[in-house]
């Protein structure tokens, strides 16, 4: 493990949080889709259910999207204002039988805003530790998707949704053409 645990949960999230959108795409159409992502990433607290709270989720992702496109300065300045705005306190917590842990806002706080905060929260640990590099685009020409590069070697080119498998067999192929 690279950093703490919950970084590294916390960055997995607000990358899949902003891979649920994109060109022709909508991975949250629905409440019962925000319940699965909500349950796929081990959310606990308040969730509320409702076409409201989806629509405050879905409004999130373009600001995170911005964080894999920005620079330090950027992500720094999105960052403080998304703790800034949800009046974040920084305390260690102990739930569900998971060690100590930081949470910034009360469990009963809004979903939308414990997902903006933990995401601020573990960006703020790469950039403390100069890691930003970690947070990259997709490396296949036809994703729109973003990444969270927690490999030893910095090696991680393509999203979880297949691209991976999807330049292999591209370049099979091509290398197949090329030998006949």
């Amino acid at each position: 493990m690279l950093f703490a645990h919950d970084t590294e949960c916390g960055l997995a999230a607000a990358a899949a949080l902003v891979n649920t959108t994109g060109p022709g795409r909508e991975g949250l159409p629905d409440v019962a889709a925000l319940d699965e992502f909500f349950t796929a990433h081990g959310w606990s607290g308040r969730h509320e259910h409702t076409d409201a709270e989806l629509l405050q989720v879905r409004a999130l992702r373009p600001r995170l999207r911005r964080i894999w496109y920005a620079d330090t300065d950027e992500v720094v300045e999105i960052v403080n204002l998304l703790l800034r705005e949800s009046r974040a306190l920084p305390q260690l917590i102990r739930h569900d039988g998971e060690p100590y842990h930081l949470h910034a806002v009360p469990r009963d706080a809004p979903l939308a805003t414990r997902m903006a905060v933990e995401a601020a929260m573990a960006l703020a640990d790469l950039v403390r530790a100069g890691e930003l590099s970690r947070l990259r685009r997709c490396d296949h020409p036809d994703c729109d998707n973003v990444l969270v590069d927690l490999s030893k070697n910095r090696s991680r080119r393509f999203c979880d949704a297949g691209c991976g498998n999807r330049a292999a067999v591209s370049a099979y192929r091509a290398r197949k053409a090329s030998h006949s």
